[in-house]
C-alpha cells in the first residue's frame, strides 16, 4: 500500500492579488462616499441605488480579499488543509450579494419607472464617467486570474458589473438631457440587472458545486479516469474522488488495483506531473492494492 501527495503553492500570486485587492477596496470605498453625496445633490435615485450596489460589492471585495489571504496561511493541527475552503464560502457569499443588490436595483428602477422625477443630468453623467474609470480599472487588476479562481472571478464580476451599471446610468442621463424622456433611466437599470444576473448565475452554480465537493467544472473526470486506467499494471480503479480544496486548488484520491506490479517513486512523480499539467489537479493521493487475483475488478464493483 503506497501513498503519495503532491502540493503546489502560489505565494507570489497571493501577494500580487492582495495588492490588487488593497487598491480596489481603497478606490471603490472613496468613490462610494462621493457617489452617495452627489446622488443626494443631483436627486438621482439611480445613482443612490448604484451606491448601495457598490457598497455590497465593496463588502464582497473585502470577503474575497480575506479569503485570498487565508489561502496563503499554513495548515494547522486541527485544520490539516489550512483555510482553503474559506475561498469557496467567500465566492458563494459574493454570488448572493450580487443577487441581493441586483434585486435592490430592480426595485429602485421599477419604483422610478412609475414615479418619474427630474434629476441633475450633468452631475449624474460626470459621476458615472468617473465611476466607470474607477470600477473598470479595478476590474482589470483581477482579469488575468478570473479564469482559474471563482473567488477572483467574483471580484472581477462585481467590478465589471459596477462599470456596466454606471455606463447605463450615465447613458440614461445623456438621453434624458437630450430628449427629456425620464423613463429611459429606469428601463436601462432593469436591462443592466438582467446582465448582472446572467453573469452571476455561473458563479453561484460553481460555488454551490464546490461547497458540495462536486468535481470542478473545468476538470475532465473521464479523462482522468482513462489516464489512470491506462497506467502499466493497473487492472481496476475504484474510489476515485476529485474535489476542490479551494477555488484554485483541486484534490484527487484513488485506489489502483495492481495485482502484478506496484508503483515506484519515479512513477508517482510522473503521474503527479501529468495530473497537474494536463488536468490541473494539485493534490494527489494514490493507494495501490493487490486486489483479488481471481477477480481484480471485484473492489471496483463494490465501490
Amino acid at each position: 500500500m503506497s501513498h503519495h501527495h503532491d502540493h503546489h503553492h502560489h505565494h507570489h500570486g497571493s501577494r500580487s492579488l492582495n495588492t490588487a485587492f488593497a487598491i480596489a477596496v481603497l478606490l471603490t470605498s472613496v468613490y462610494i462616499v462621493a457617489e452617495i453625496i452627489y446622488a443626494f445633490v443631483a436627486n438621482s435615485t439611480s445613482l443612490l441605488a448604484d451606491a448601495a450596489h457598490n457598497f455590497g460589492d465593496a463588502l464582497g471585495l473585502v470577503l474575497a480579499w480575506v479569503a485570498n489571504w487565508l489561502l496563503s496561511l499554513p495548515a494547522r493541527k486541527r485544520y490539516s488543509y489550512g483555510f482553503k475552503r474559506t475561498s469557496i464560502i467567500a465566492a458563494l457569499a459574493n454570488a448572493f450579494i450580487l443577487v441581493a443588490t441586483s434585486a435592490l436595483i430592480a426595485y429602485e428602477a421599477l419604483y422610478k419607472l412609475f414615479h418619474l422625477t427630474p434629476v441633475n443630468e450633468s452631475i449624474v453623467i460626470v459621476t458615472g464617467i468617473i465611476g466607470i474609470i474607477v470600477n473598470g480599472g479595478c476590474s482589470l487588476l483581477f482579469m488575468r486570474n478570473a479564469h482559474d479562481d471563482i473567488n477572483i472571478k467574483g471580484a472581477f464580476l462585481h467590478l465589471l458589473a459596477d462599470a456596466l451599471i454606471l455606463a447605463g446610468v450615465a447613458l440614461g442621463a445623456v438621453i434624458i438631457w437630450l430628449t427629456g424622456w425620464l423613463w429611459i433611466d429606469p428601463l436601462l437599470g432593469l436591462i443592466i440587472v438582467g446582465i448582472i444576473l446572467w453573469g452571476t448565475w455561473g458563479l453561484l452554480r460553481d460555488s454551490v458545486r464546490l461547497i458540495l465537493d462536486a468535481v470542478p467544472h473545468y476538470i475532465d473526470q473521464s479523462g482522468v479516469r482513462d489516464y489512470l486506467m491506462q497506467l502499466p499494471g493497473v487492472k481496476a480503479l475504484h474510489d476515485l474522488h476529485i474535489w476542490g480544496l479551494s477555488t484554485r486548488e483541486v484534490a484527487l484520491t484513488a485506489h489502483l488495483v495492481m495485482p502484478e506490479v506496484s508503483l515506484t517513486d519515479t512513477d508517482y512523480k510522473k503521474i503527479n506531473k501529468t495530473l497537474h499539467e494536463k488536468f490541473r489537479i494539485n493534490h494527489v493521493t494514490l493507494q495501490v492494492e493487490k486486489g483479488s487475483l481471481e477477480d481484480p475488478c471485484l473492489r471496483s464493483e463494490v465501490c
